[in-house]
């Protein structure tokens, strides 16, 4: 088993099967998104780019109709920007209480499996900093965010301090995001509109506004805007807990394989009790496998899964789960991949030294959990780039490679970021 060929193929890095932004959201279940920019890029590295899409519509498709459409789902800004404000992606406070991309489809069932949790979690900070919320507060204030959210469409935190003010309720920053995040957990708020900062042109000029200047818009920092999820994501049968939960299990090691229990269990954020019960609702469509070149000197329970560890410092091998659709063929040596912070190439998993060397980990993240934008050779992290950057700046962990040696890959961040 090559492990690391095996993640970047099952995580869309190489040889992505899928042309539309929102079918990539969908097809890996959630994906973290803490911030606008490299979210998109996160898609776009997984979104197969519009010269091959455009050749398959050529072969299968004779209408002019639907050429027409395909680049409706290229690889570029634009197109993600047209699935996030049509709603078919989403953004929210969900999993281990961090901002995520999923899909429409599969919102409601991902807010009755993971909320739970998640506001338990949120809780939890919150008596960390001091701050309680009385459940008459939070049903009040949520009823004026949600008003002032139908009202607008698009509202930002700033319209909520207005909205409340004319209640004549003032909070801080820091008790109001808690309010929102609680509304978003509860299925009240979504994500609305990508709006940017500054517009680039005068209202009454927007009719006139030429796609460059949206380009730039769209790729400057932009502004968080919250919607009425009612107005937002539509409604969806209800599925009882085993059925989300086997659904949810199976999206994470269908885009995750090889992944352990661990991994599993760090990225839902659910109890480990629960992610042992999702996989074996699985049955006989997922198996375990050990990779020979990774040995754990001291086994523990929640690596192992079912067996019980009882021998401290015996030796014993790490186990993976596979499933029946895991992915073999398609990768390709030499290629080099500029990955955006908090990817889910490495915050999937709490065995990131499969693709990260031990002795560079402070070069990807620190023990605070912030995500540095890393540089990986054939899927192993070798060095750091700057996306926000106009020319290409990267530095390596050794002499083995130099910054003309990303140019490709540069280049093809750089198309994407202007197109």
């Amino acid at each position: 088993m090559n492990p690391i060929a095996i993640r970047l193929l099952n995580q869309q890095l190489a040889a992505p099967q899928y042309s539309d932004p929102a079918e990539v959201v969908n097809y890996m279940g959630a994906m973290q998104a803490q911030e606008y920019r490299m979210m998109r890029w996160a898609v776009a590295m997984r979104t197969r780019p519009l010269s091959t899409m455009a050749l398959t519509y050529g072969r299968t498709c004779s209408r002019s109709a639907e050429l027409e459409q395909a680049p409706l789902r290229s690889r570029s800004i634009a197109a993600f920007k047209r699935a996030f404000n049509s709603g078919r992606i989403i953004r929210l406070h969900l999993m281990r209480g961090t901002w995520q991309l999923v899909s429409a489809e599969d919102y409601w069932m991902m807010i009755g499996l993971c909320a739970p949790k998640a506001i338990a979690v949120t809780k939890g900070w919150m008596s960390s900093n001091k701050i309680t919320i009385p459940d008459k507060e939070l049903m009040h204030i949520r009823d004026i965010l949600a008003q002032k959210a139908a009202d607008l469409g698009s509202a930002t935190k700033e319209d909520f301090v207005h909205a409340l003010a004319e209640k004549n309720i003032k909070m801080d920053d820091h008790r109001l995001s808690y309010h929102i995040r609680m509304a978003e957990m509860s299925g009240i708020l979504c994500s609305g509109d990508l709006l940017p900062l500054k517009s680039a042109c005068k209202p009454d000029q927007c009719g006139a506004c030429s796609d460059a200047a949206e380009r730039k818009q769209l790729r400057t920092s932009l502004k968080a805007t919250y919607a009425l999820t009612a107005n937002k994501v539509k409604p969806m049968a209800q599925m009882d807990r085993d059925e989300a939960l086997l659904h949810f299990t199976r999206k994470y090691f269908r885009s995750r394989q090889p992944a352990t229990l661990e991994d599993f269990v760090w990225w839902s954020g659910l109890n480990i009790s629960d992610c042992r019960k999702g996989i074996a609702l699985m049955g006989d469509t997922i198996h375990v496998e050990k990779w020979k070149g990774r040995e754990l000197h001291s086994a523990s329970p929640l690596t192992l899964g079912h067996r019980q560890a009882n021998l401290q410092g015996s030796r014993s091998f790490t186990e993976f789960y596979l499933t029946d659709e895991c992915r073999t063929r398609g990768f390709r040596k030499g290629k080099f991949l500029l990955i955006p912070p908090y990817d889910e190439y490495l915050i999937s998993y709490k065995s990131r030294d499969i693709v990260l060397p031990p002795e560079h980990r402070h070069h990807a993240h620190n023990n605070s959990g912030i995500f540095q934008p890393v540089i990986a050779y054939d899927g192993t992290i070798c060095g750091n780039w700057s996306p926000y950057r106009d020319d290409c700046q990267a530095t390596f962990f050794t002499s083995s490679f130099s910054q003309q040696d990303i140019s490709e890959a540069w280049q093809a961040y750089k198309d994407y970021r202007d197109k």
